[in-house]
């Protein structure tokens, strides 16, 4: 197989179907949350997937990361505002900060004791900020091309995207030149949908495995509220990371337009991390690179029995 597209589809083809997954409703701090959950495997930990994009629903990662769940159950939720979630009361005051206080929240109210933790892109940034208030319950935690622990990558993103697409993807490149990202430190919900389909396929190294994805059409207030905050307020955490203990380890695809440097920075802010480069991959190693991606996830967690108390596994309801 000779590009990412033939491997994609060989790859996805050998493992069949997904698993269905089962949908559960918890409250936690004062919101219904909607969480999917893949069918239990015994004697193992949880793995709780955060999806990012900031406006999207778990749908994001699913089927996507399916093949995690042969080892063990996967958990994925929508977040507040997000899908089939709740907003919250006073959307405009949305901040990512409030997404990472649910997830230890969301924890609880599902009475799994400990689970492992997965974050991809702004998920990464959610779960980091998640799992510092929660690390006793956090047994590893992953993060799949993250965003960096502070906020300067961000403003050189739309430029870095043209200069890519210009070489590779002339109609993508055109389509994104339309936009003017300033647009973004707006909470209009309509104007993030429409930029984030734009600028998706500069997520891809592989250009022709682009042509298979397209994001869903989303109109999350909640969302577009903590995206435009970010945008217009940056933020920095690298400080509260240096206290994240929990084992860690860091995926990021070479051909990323987030910086391999940012993640290079989390790893040594973060003190028991290791970063892994995927090679010929961008923002989305496990649909570019999945036998590398798969391999190294399953290799981090294990696949031996971990004992954990009944309460560690939700149940699939009857």
């Amino acid at each position: 197989m000779s590009t990412s597209r033939e491997r994609f589809l060989a790859f996805r083809k050998s493992l069949g179907h997904p698993p269905r997954l089962a949908r559960h409703h918890v409250r936690a701090r004062g919101l219904e949350f909607a969480v999917f959950t893949s069918p239990p495997v015994p004697d193992t930990l949880p793995l709780v997937c955060v999806n990012g994009g900031l406006l999207y629903d778990h749908r994001i990662l699913w089927p996507a990361l399916a093949p995690l769940a042969a080892h063990r159950q996967v958990v994925l939720y929508d977040q507040r505002g997000r899908g089939a979630s709740q907003a919250p009361p006073g959307v405009r005051a949305a901040r990512i900060e409030h997404d990472g206080g649910d997830l230890p929240a969301i924890r609880e109210a599902l009475g799994i004791d400990r689970w492992d933790v997965l974050g991809h892109s702004w998920g990464g940034g959610i779960a980091m900020l998640g799992v510092l208030q929660d690390q006793p319950a956090t047994r590893r935690l992953v993060l799949v091309d993250p965003v960096g622990a502070a906020s300067e990558w961000l403003p050189g993103l739309h430029d870095a995207a043209l200069a890519y697409l210009a070489e590779c993807n002339p109609a993508a490149h055109d389509a994104l030149a339309a936009f003017d990202p300033t647009g973004l430190t707006e909470p209009d919900p309509r104007f993030h949908s429409a930029y984030a389909r734009a600028y998706y396929p500069a997520w891809f190294a592989d250009q022709a495995l682009a042509t298979l994805f397209v994001p869903p059409r989303t109109s999350s207030g909640t969302g577009a509220v903590v995206a435009a905050r970010l945008r217009r307020d940056g933020y920095d955490w690298r400080e509260p990371l240096r206290a994240l203990s929990v084992p860690s380890l860091v995926i990021h695809g070479e051909r990323d337009l987030i910086p391999v440097a940012q993640s290079r920075r989390t790893v040594g802010l973060l003190p028991h991390a290791r970063l892994e480069l995927v090679a010929n991959a961008g923002h989305m190693p496990f649909w570019e690179a999945p036998e590398r991606f798969f391999g190294l996830v399953n290799a981090f967690l294990g696949t031996t029995a971990l004992s954990p108390a009944p309460s560690s596994l939700v149940p699939t309801p009857r």
